[in-house]
Formats: C-alpha cells, sequence, structure tokens
C-alpha cells in the first residue's frame, strides 16, 4: 500500500511508466484529475489552478499570496486523495508535497533531449519547434520548483529512485519501481497512514484559513491541531469562525490548540 509520486519531464514517457505501474499494482492513479477535484472542491477554474502549478513564476509573480492560496488548495486535495495508499502520483511536484511522509517512494524518469525531441516529433512538430517547446516546457518547470520549494526537479537527491529510460524500455522501469514498492521501507503500516491523514488534515485546516490568514501555520499529530498564529490573528471573529466550522465538520479532529507568539515550527504546513 505505498503511495509513489513519478516525476518527469515531457516526453520522457513518465505517463506511460506511470499508468503501467498502477495497472501492475492494482493501484489508483492521480494526475489531471488532481486538478479537476481541487477546482470542484474550492470552486476555481480548473485553467486557473493550471496556470498556477505549471507557469514560470513571473505569472503570478505579483500575485503571491494567490499562488499561496492556489497551491494550499491543491495540497489539500492532493494529500487527501492519497492518504490511503495504493497511489501513483505522476504530476508536478508530487515528490514535494509529500515529503514528510516516510513511506512515498519518489520517482524521477530522465531521458535525453534527443530521444524526447524524436517522440514529440511523432505528434506533428518539426524538430525544430520540438526541441524548442521541450527546452522551454523544462525550464518553466525547473523556475517553478525553484521559486516554490527552492529546489531543482533535477536534483537526484530528491528522490528514492532516477532512472534514465534511454537504454530501459517501459517495462523494464515498470519492474523496477514495483519491487521497491514491495521493500518494508514504503509499506504503509498502521501508524504512516495515520500520519497521511494527519498531514491531510492540517492541510485542510490551512486551505480553509489561507485566503484571510496566509501566515498561520497547521500542525497535526494523531488528530490533534496544533494552530500557529499571531496574537491579534488569534482574537479575529472570523478565525474563530473559521477553526470553529472546521472542527465541527471534521469527526477525526480531537482536539485543537491555536499558539500565539510562538514560531510557527519548520514542518507547519
Amino acid at each position: 500500500m505505498a503511495i509513489i509520486t513519478i516525476s518527469r519531464g515531457s516526453y520522457s514517457m513518465g505517463k506511460e511508466v506511470a499508468e503501467k505501474v498502477a495497472q501492475k499494482l492494482g493501484y489508483d492513479i492521480v494526475s489531471r484529475d488532481l486538478l479537476f477535484k481541487a477546482s470542484d472542491r474550492f470552486h476555481i477554474p480548473q485553467k486557473t489552478l493550471e496556470k498556477a502549478i505549471h507557469d514560470a513564476p513571473g505569472v503570478f509573480e505579483r500575485y503571491s499570496h494567490t499562488k499561496a492560496i492556489y497551491l494550499a488548495y491543491i495540497r489539500s486535495t492532493l494529500t487527501e486523495m492519497v492518504a490511503g495508499g495504493n497511489i501513483v502520483y505522476h504530476g508536478l511536484a508530487g515528490h514535494l508535497l509529500l515529503d514528510s511522509l516516510p513511506h512515498v517512494l519518489k520517482v524521477r524518469i530522465t531521458a535525453n533531449l534527443e530521444s524526447r525531441v524524436k517522440r514529440k516529433m511523432n505528434d506533428g512538430f518539426s524538430e525544430q519547434k520540438a526541441r524548442a517547446k521541450i527546452i522551454e516546457d523544462d525550464d518553466q518547470r525547473t523556475k517553478w520548483t525553484r521559486k516554490i520549494y527552492h529546489a531543482d526537479p533535477n536534483d537526484g537527491s530528491l528522490y528514492d529512485m532516477v532512472i534514465c529510460i534511454d537504454k530501459l524500455s517501459c517495462e523494464d522501469a515498470v519492474d523496477f519501481i514495483c519491487q521497491s514498492a514491495s521493500r518494508p521501507a514504503f509499506e504503509s503500516t498502521s501508524d504512516r497512514i495515520r500520519q497521511a491523514r494527519d498531514l491531510a488534515l492540517a492541510c485542510h485546516v490551512k486551505a480553509s484559513l489561507v485566503e484571510s490568514f496566509p501566515d498561520v501555520g497547521v500542525v497535526c499529530e494523531y488528530g490533534n491541531l496544533l494552530v500557529y498564529a499571531g496574537g491579534k490573528v488569534a482574537h479575529l471573529a472570523k478565525f474563530k469562525k473559521i477553526l470553529d466550522t472546521v472542527q465541527q465538520e471534521n469527526t477525526g479532529i480531537h482536539n485543537l490548540e491555536v499558539h500565539t507568539e510562538v514560531a510557527v515550527p519548520g514542518d507547519a504546513v
């Protein structure tokens, strides 16, 4: 019952690998449907969310608060979808959005530029346009990840496994991933499932607060929520009302505390 994230550049066969891994393991697969669900849940146009996570930072540079809202909505939706395990997610920054969960198998699929260009040419692009588009896409993804997470998506240390598909078949990559997913390190034990549910709950509370209170931090352990907010924020009627609503709507919350004048922990959502 692992959670598998597959990061890839365009035309690196990552999508094909992800789909075959999910099929072989009998897992659900999550990709664009993440945006569908986030759009429906938070009443934001899907195209707006898509631009927020795919375009280079310049598009939303002047609207950093808006970008933070959309990312909180996306993360909340993703953590809820993967909480039960048995999931393959291939999409932008899955390895970073779920980084705090110990049983996530983080995979990066790579391929050399020339093979990627040839695959894109099969879709009717000239060699020049195919090469330019792939380079542009890579550049946007790198800028986005660096801006949001201060990380380089090509940094192998971010992943448990980096597979270069050039000399391997898609089936070879699938076998490697499935074998790794069965290892004890990625087993969904009861405690790890609890951690995933705690993260989903923390992300849900953050998503509820982020539009009005973007600087609030949230931690959840064993269903006990700790919300870190400034003294003035904690006494606002709107802040209290949001938390009251969240607590009433979520039976998984055992206790909720608001901490003021305390630094937000590094592991807070």
